[in-house]
């Protein structure tokens, strides 16, 4: 497997969502973006917000980027808030350390993509996807 398929990625984001609504969850956006940070599929629920999809993409594009999950990220941008807010602003906003989004990964541990969530919580939104992932067998991180 070269990358995450578009089959996969419906798949995660339909157990996200679907792990959502068992919870009770505020509507939510879900992203699963590719090894470059490419959307290869996303949904926002009725009722979400507009800001849903942009935060979850931005979640998701910097768990990407550097590799981590946006929990990581967000406990690493504490120690190093003026590093974080410049690459925030050299992505052109697309770079957003908040939990809520993590790595998608292959049974070898090669980084497939990474998924984001917006809608509940940071835990929340994290917790969905990581559901998601675990449903088509890949590895989160």
């Amino acid at each position: 497997m070269n990358g995450i398929t578009l089959a996969q990625a419906n798949r995660i984001i339909e157990a996200a969502l679907s792990t959502a609504r068992a919870k009770q969850y505020r509507p939510m956006a879900v992203v699963v973006l590719d090894e470059s940070g490419n959307v290869r599929a996303l949904q926002r629920e009725d009722g979400a917000s507009m800001f849903r999809v942009d935060i979850a993409t931005g979640k998701a594009w910097a768990s990407v980027a550097m590799g981590a999950s946006s929990r990581a990220l967000g406990e690493r941008a504490k120690d190093n808030p003026n590093f974080y807010g410049a690459l925030a602003a050299s992505s052109h906003g697309r770079f957003l350390p908040q939990s809520g989004a993590v790595l998608i990964k292959n049974a070898e541990g090669q980084v497939l993509g990474a998924a984001g969530a917006s809608g509940g919580t940071g835990d929340d939104d994290e917790l969905i996807c990581m559901a998601g992932v675990e449903a088509v067998g890949l590895k989160h991180g």
